[in-house]
């Protein structure tokens, strides 16, 4: 399996590096977005790679695509990236990229909440609110929700913690009726998502969408989706309300950082040991394969 950290693409322009994607020019209107083994946890990128990790995110996001296409476009293109870069560049992008459409963003993410857990339990518990949204009283520790909450936010810069916004003021940012379609799309996405989910023993606790215009002004689904980056997986066969589930994500790092008191949360990031690193891999592949039934292509 070729790990990569870093993407070294001579052949295209360098549109620039995000916390795990590297993304390029591809003419005026594409964009080549190479998923890398970088992992960030508490907004810092850690030092060693995840092997392996940016094939899963870039196939689980290629997966749902194709099967949420019915609810609303998204920026593939179908151009194959291998046929974009150098021939010695074809190693770097095999299996963990995409030529996508150039879009503009819209900046403010879509999250959707279906259970109480994370930043929304804590609010939660110290207002009996989540994002400005009143709730029933008594809820427990990753309880489902009566319905899906949308509770956007506002894009930060790179190393900066997203700000959690109220409807009214993703509204005054972008627009009533793009506010409303996000939210209503967005709902739509992850209650599909979920039922399909939930007949493979996963539950989608929460998620977020990232949507752009193209040169219409229609609006696509573009960046990842519902992979283990950008939503929270339990197995169904250990949920049990009143604490946190075990997730297919990067908890094992996570909570091997909880445990350092050193380290306050910003860059640079510490070392992390062989065992976190082969544990997290292990959780990445096993979600891409209960998902989608298949083992990841390398």
């Amino acid at each position: 399996m070729n790990s990569l950290y870093q993407s070294s693409i001579k052949s295209l322009p360098l549109l620039g590096h995000g916390k795990v994607r590297d993304n390029y020019a591809v003419g005026d209107d594409k964009i080549l977005i190479v998923t890398t083994d970088r992992l960030s946890a508490f907004d810092v990128v850690m030092n060693e790679p995840i092997p392996g990790k940016g094939m899963v995110l870039n196939q689980m996001s290629d997966f749902w695509f194709e099967k949420l296409g019915h609810i609303v476009p998204n920026h593939l293109t179908g151009v194959a990236p291998e046929s974009v870069v150098a021939p010695d560049e074809v190693e770097q992008v095999k299996g963990r990229a995409v030529v996508a459409k150039r879009l503009k963003p819209i900046m403010v993410e879509a999250v959707v909440r279906g259970y109480i857990i994370g930043s929304g339990w804590k609010d939660y518990q110290a207002t009996g609110s989540v994002c400005g949204i009143k709730l029933p009283e008594g809820l427990q520790q990753a309880e489902k929700l009566p319905e899906p909450l949308f509770t956007p936010a506002a894009k930060a810069d790179l190393g900066e913690h997203d700000e959690n916004i109220s409807f009214a003021e993703m509204e005054s940012r972008i627009g009533a009726e793009l506010a409303a379609k996000m939210r209503d799309v967005s709902i739509a996405l992850y209650k599909a998502a979920s039922e399909y989910a939930a007949t493979k023993g996963i539950i989608i606790a929460d998620t977020k969408f990232e949507f752009g215009l193209d040169e219409n002004g229609v609006m696509h689904l573009m960046d990842e989706v519902l992979t283990a980056d950008s939503s929270r997986f339990w197995p169904a066969d250990s949920y049990k309300p009143g604490m946190s589930p075990p997730s297919f994500d990067k908890q094992f790092v996570r909570d091997y950082l909880e445990t350092l008191t050193g380290w306050g949360k910003t860059a640079p990031a510490p070392a992390l040991p062989a065992d976190v690193i082969s544990k997290t891999q292990a959780k990445y592949f096993e979600a891409i394969e209960r998902l989608t039934g298949e083992k990841l292509k390398v």
